[in-house]
């Protein structure tokens, strides 16, 4: 019964999982789960919390089967995964600012960075990630996997839904645009 899933459409196995078919469920996750888990660790950068927010997406779409109106499951879970990511980063950030107000109060081992090496360090990556921020949206995905993940064309293309040419077109693009900002500081 399985082996009859794997066959079907992603338009066939949303009408099922509306009718309640658990099984159409479990084909769509075992189809998107691991690219899902690929480009979700893209923007949180940890494999394993990315994994777990995917099995939280599969777990909404089943419970939200009945409300369900999408025309493209695929790009329905990849706009999903994205939005998690994104909330999970703002949340991480909220967690991190609670942490830096206490920071004064940690006593660090005397074989921790000096205080200027990490603040240059810190505001080199601050500025690195705001100058990428400032790009196009396509852009911006594809120079992170790209530079960042150290992702290949051929797997960004997949998860981005795109061809090959059209990454290499968007990252040459990027990297223009990433050194005119670089040069151009006060777009900052």
């Amino acid at each position: 019964m399985k082996d009859t899933y794997i066959s079907k459409s992603d338009e066939e196995l949303v009408s099922l999982l509306i009718s309640e078919d658990s099984l159409a469920l479990e084909t769509l996750f075992n189809r998107y789960y691991p690219a899902l888990c690929k480009f979700t660790s893209i923007y949180i950068r940890d494999y394993n919390k990315a994994e777990e927010l995917i099995a939280d997406l599969f777990m909404k779409l089943w419970n939200k089967r009945n409300e369900l109106q999408v025309k493209s499951i695929k790009k329905y879970l990849f706009a999903s995964a994205k939005n998690l990511s994104f909330n999970e980063i703002q949340r991480v950030k909220l967690n991190t600012l609670s942490l830096n107000e206490h920071e004064d109060s940690l006593n660090y081992p005397d074989t921790y960075l000096n205080p200027h090496d990490l603040l240059a360090s810190r505001e080199s990556y601050t500025e690195i990630m705001d100058l990428i921020h400032l790009l196009p949206g396509r852009q911006r995905e594809v120079l992170l996997m790209s530079r960042i993940e150290l992702l290949e064309k051929n797997m960004i293309a997949e998860i981005l839904n795109i061809s090959v040419r059209t990454v290499e077109t968007l990252l040459y693009q990027a990297v223009k645009n990433f050194r005119y900002l670089a040069t151009d500081r006060s777009a900052i």
